[in-house]
């Protein structure tokens, strides 16, 4: 449904800086997919949405959508945005507070280029548009009079109502408030998977990603980190950059020693690990806090190969379900994050024994 090839849009930038944009992107997804594009801000990843819907020119690649070459800059292809039947809502919504919502969520079938709807035909679809956003019956009340999470809704059904193949969706939940933005999680993938649309969803949130998406492509710098579905992302991160950016995660330095799986840390010491793919000899270690088992130090260490390292509880803090704790290890200054039970606490000051297996300790290539 939507293919990109080597797309590329730079923006110019002093020699020592880093040009935003995004360099040489390449995906190819399937119709109904659900699909984000996830970075932290600036990394390219509105550059590359506003790229798919005809809002900036690329330099370089080629945009496909269910086949049809939306630019091609080889060829000289450049279907220009209205040209190009994709829905997209933004961040701001767009919403114009001199009309109506029946007016908002029309305008895309009222000014369309390609095709002329009937008046009942434009009614027929609103209608059906705003019910499956759950307004219906919201057709004649003015812009002005809606709530956020409204707004919002009418943003989405503006963007649907004349039945796109794909919809593009810019961060659309960041002015919510965090309840409202969890519902509106559900509400976006269902509706989704409802009308069979393929989605392009751009955030900065990583739960977010991982709650709603069917693929996610991490970006840092303008480039593609990794690829894949969430769980690959979470479980199977292709570095440094992606281990550490999605989710938590504690990060250690170090050398692999010659050993099948064994890291010699920068700070003393040994680990056993696993791999994904190619690494080494330099090595980033990921050890996500829930995997990390806590013990009084006087336990016994290294059971049943596990990886051990001692340490000192420097802060506890209790969130009913979960203890977060800080923990300095050793007598290096690596810090570690790590998710206990609440009906095992340890005090600040408490010396510990963390505990992890080795295939929970995943050596990536540092970035």
């Amino acid at each position: 449904m939507l293919k990109l090839e080597h797309l590329t849009k730079v923006y110019a930038a002093l020699p020592s800086e880093y040009a935003g944009g995004i360099r040489d992107a390449n995906i190819d997804l399937a119709p109904g997919t659900f699909f984000t594009l996830l970075g932290p801000s600036g990394c390219g990843k509105t550059t590359t949405l506003r790229c798919i819907a005809g809002l900036e020119t690329p330099d370089t690649g080629r945009i496909t959508v269910d086949g049809r070459p939306l630019f091609d800059s080889d060829r000289g292809i450049s279907v220009p945005l209205h040209r190009r039947n994709i829905g997209m809502v933004f961040q701001s919504y767009a919403i114009w507070p001199h009309m109506s919502v029946f007016e908002n969520v029309s305008f895309p079938m009222r000014v369309s280029k390609t095709q002329r709807y009937s008046t009942a035909e434009i009614a027929k679809a609103v209608d059906e548009a705003l019910e499956s956003v759950g307004l219906g019956g919201y057709a004649k009340r003015s812009a002005t009079q809606l709530s956020g999470g409204q707004q919002q809704r009418v943003a989405l059904a503006r963007a649907i109502v004349h039945r796109p193949k794909l919809l593009l969706l810019d961060e659309p939940l960041s002015n919510l408030d965090a309840a409202l933005r969890e519902d509106m999680r559900t509400e976006l993938k269902r509706l989704q998977r409802e009308l069979g649309v393929t989605a392009v969803y751009v955030t900065h949130d990583q739960s977010e990603a991982l709650a709603m998406s069917d693929t996610i492509a991490v970006i840092a710098k303008g480039r593609m980190m990794q690829v894949g579905s969430p769980r690959d992302i979470y479980f199977r991160p292709a570095n440094e950059f992606v281990a550490s950016f999605i989710g938590h995660t504690n990060i250690l330095r170090g050398r692999i020693d010659g050993s099948a799986g064994t890291v010699a840390l920068d700070g003393g010491g040994t680990l056993r690990c696993r791999t994904e793919g190619e690494v080494g000899p330099d090595v980033a270690i990921s050890i996500r806090p829930e995997d990390i088992a806590l013990a009084k130090k006087a336990a016994p260490a290294n059971g049943d190969g596990m990886n051990v390292l001692p340490g000192v509880v420097t802060s506890a803090s209790f969130l009913g379900n979960v203890v977060h704790y800080e923990i300095k290890a050793g007598s290096g200054s690596s810090t570690f994050r790590v998710e206990g039970e609440p009906a095992m606490p340890f005090d600040t000051g408490a010396e510990v024994v963390m505990s992890f297996r080795p295939e929970d300790t995943l050596a990536v290539p540092r970035s």
